[in-house]
């Protein structure tokens, strides 16, 4: 029987960890966004309760996306090649993911609870929570697809 080889997956736990870390944060931003917060509005007694567990909920699922973010950071300069080449791309879809994360939870969301223009800023937290998942949702397909010769 033989061993596996340097590069195989089941050895390289920077490719295991990046795995893990996008896999953590789609899957995360998943449940929490389109299973938990729904429910939490569909079964609390008041929306006003809904709205500030939501809101907890949200704000710890940034520091998630952030950890596996960085992760993932650490994962691509651990990488043979160019670090903007790493897994076909998927760098700049971490960037653009950990940017909308920190957006959310830095602007958007203090004019939320300010209630400051509730509606807009509402739409624009629900449109980039959503474009954080589509990032993430391609760093995990990325992350898992074979690595690309040469």
């Amino acid at each position: 029987m033989n061993a596996p080889a340097a590069s195989d997956p089941r050895r390289d736990w920077k490719a295991r960890a990046a795995v893990l870390a996008a896999a953590l944060w789609w899957g995360s931003l998943g449940t929490v966004g389109f299973l938990v917060v729904p429910l939490l509005f569909a079964n609390l007694p008041s929306a006003a309760l809904a709205g500030n567990v939501a809101g907890k909920l949200f704000a710890a699922e940034a520091w998630v996306a952030v950890g596996s973010a960085l992760v993932l950071l650490l994962a691509s300069r651990a990488a043979q090649r160019s670090s903007l080449q790493w897994r076909g791309g998927a760098l700049l879809f971490v960037i653009a993911g950990l940017l909308l994360a920190l957006l959310v939870e830095l602007a958007v969301a203090p004019r939320i609870l300010a209630r400051e223009n509730l509606r807009l800023w509402h739409g624009v937290g629900s449109a980039m929570y959503l474009l954080q998942w589509l990032c993430a949702g391609v760093v995990l397909w990325k992350v898992t697809s074979p690595e690309p010769p040469g």
